[in-house]
């Protein structure tokens, strides 16, 4: 009798290690957002988990986010474009792509690009005047 007990909890156990494995998700949820490292004005979903790199980039100001879930061939999630546009910023159409976009707000300029497992948060850095002048231009 005490070995059918122990069968039954051992049964529960795995039943619920199971269902706690398989209602687990690994898609970012898209529902809360933070202000970028690299510019505090532009959305980053709260769980991405910025990744340690070098500055290498003398040009661009670049910060990586880890971000399980995501992929670089499904479309630019159209919720995130919606909380960049509430955040104040246009996406300018001439450089889009699928996994590869850019957004101006007063002057500045962001680009992001999406990748398998994380997101690239890139931008020019104050010393490059040049491309902030063509950006005024425009």
């Amino acid at each position: 009798m005490r070995g059918i007990t122990w069968l039954r909890a051992l049964i529960l156990l795995c039943t619920i290690t199971i269902l706690l494995v398989g209602c687990g998700s690994s898609d970012p949820s898209w529902e809360s957002f933070e202000g970028a490292a690299n510019e505090k004005s532009f959305p980053v979903p709260k769980e991405a988990n910025q990744k340690a790199q070098p500055a290498s980039n003398t040009e661009m100001d670049v910060v990586t986010y880890s971000l399980p879930g995501l992929k670089k061939d499904d479309i630019f999630p159209i919720v995130y474009l919606e909380a960049i546009r509430e955040w104040g910023w246009q996406e300018e159409q001439e450089n889009q792509q699928d996994a590869d976009r850019v957004f101006i707000k007063n002057n500045k300029m962001v680009q992001v690009t999406i990748h398998d497992g994380y997101l690239v948060i890139m931008m020019p850095k104050a010393n490059d005047k040049s491309l902030m002048k063509s950006l005024e231009i425009k």
